[in-house]
């Protein structure tokens, strides 16, 4: 199912999938419809019919999900973005080999707003697969939210208040933090620890960076975002003509073609071939265990002195934060906030150095200018030489690497 739908911050759409290839017919028992839907999966139903959502049927319902009872998933189609919820109910059906599955989902413009539809979505797909074909409620929605949307060769709705992709490297607090239940960042600090400080500079050095874990797929998304989140920079001019670091969150092998002409992106995916497509990423995120088989960013997987210092120090901040709350009862700053402003603050202090650097009358970087960003002279001298290349920063960093005579 498919709908569009507006509200007031910007245009938004939701839809349903049916899982179609799940039914072994016997010889002449299934009519034309059944016989297509043994091909892949299909839109149930929709509103309208004239918006194009091919490839919507396996973005919003990962693979292997058969194997849970339910899930929800971030996507992207062309220039919109996508949340499904997932259901599987068990069913005396041998049709339907004992298992009714569907998917309920929203399409829009910035994916700030997929969030408040949750709920919605949750309900929905539980109803669909309870009184199958009863699209009422869906009607309803669609009649209290329906809008026109622009062509989609028109890119975001940029005149809109809301959050477009465009800015989301930009300036991110405080409409960032609003994009996904409370907690996402606290769990992705404890998921990966320190090598999170890995991750924000493949991050900030807008690398392809692709992250497999099998279903449930929705807490994955979340690590996309968190991913997204690291490379924040509010200084203005910084970061203009860099690849943009595009948030593609699920995908499939579907996608592969977009990805090819991809230069940044961070996405999650449940097929573990992308492992073997290796043209397609420059870091490859298996469960806790991060890896490149780009040779010249092989130094970057190595923790330095410099990274543990800070991540000693979030993690720090991260414990006053909860011991405030708890005895202060605190409840003006959250986790988010903290993490979003460590790395913002961590990034800012690097490229106001950098064009400090780059603008005075000697554009040499010293040791001491690379321990005032708070980066490792000698374990980060990799890092900071394809900063400058990738940021076009005229500066020259001469301090010795001990390896080399």
């Amino acid at each position: 199912m498919y709908l569009k739908m507006i509200e007031v911050n910007g245009v938004v759409m939701p839809f349903s999938i049916l899982p179609v290839d799940l039914v072994e017919p016997s010889e002449g028992s299934l009519g034309p419809q059944e016989q297509l839907a043994l091909s892949s999966n299909m839109i149930e139903w929709c509103l309208p019919h004239d918006v194009n959502l091919d490839g919507v049927e396996f973005k919003s319902m990962a693979s292997g999900s058969h194997r849970i009872a339910n899930d929800f998933i971030y996507f992207r189609k062309g220039c919109y973005f996508g949340l499904a919820c997932f259901a599987n109910m068990p069913v005396e059906s041998e049709l339907e080999r004992g298992a009714r599955m569907k998917s309920v989902g929203i399409l829009s413009p910035s994916y700030t707003l997929l969030y408040r539809y949750m709920h919605f979505l949750e309900n929905q797909v539980r109803h669909q697969l309870q009184c199958p074909g009863q699209y009422s409620p869906l009607e309803a929605f669609y009649e209290d939210k329906k809008a026109v949307l622009p062509p989609a060769g028109n890119g975001l709705v940029t005149a809109c208040p809301t959050w477009s992709v465009t800015t989301i490297n930009r300036c991110m607090h405080p409409e960032m933090k609003i994009t996904h239940p409370a907690g996402c960042m606290s769990q992705f600090i404890r998921f990966f620890g320190e090598q999170i400080m890995v991750l924000w500079k493949f991050a900030l050095l807008r690398k392809r960076i692709l992250i497999f874990s099998p279903p449930p797929v929705g807490v994955v998304c979340y690590r996309v975002y968190c991913c997204c989140s690291l490379a924040n920079v509010s200084l203005p001019g910084i970061g203009v003509s860099v690849p943009e670091l595009r948030p593609f969150f699920y995908i499939n092998i579907a996608d592969i073609t977009a990805l090819e002409t991809e230069l940044s992106y961070v996405a999650c995916t449940t097929e573990k071939i992308f492992e073997e497509k290796k043209d397609l990423y420059d870091v490859y995120i298996d469960n806790q265990n991060v890896k490149t088989h780009r040779d010249s960013l092989q130094p970057l997987l190595r923790l330095n002195g410099a990274d543990k210092e800070k991540y000693r120090k979030l993690s720090e901040q991260r414990q006053m934060l909860l011991y405030s709350q708890e005895v202060d009862g605190d409840c003006t700053s959250n986790e988010e906030d903290l993490f979003i402003l460590f790395f913002m603050e961590l990034n800012n202090r690097i490229f106001q150095t950098l064009s400090e650097v780059a603008g005075s009358a000697d554009p040499t970087l010293t040791a001491e200018h690379v321990r005032a960003m708070g980066l490792d002279p000698q374990g980060d001298r990799s890092f900071l030489v394809d900063l400058l290349e990738v940021y076009g920063i005229d500066a020259m960093l001469v301090i010795d690497n001990p390896c080399c005579p």
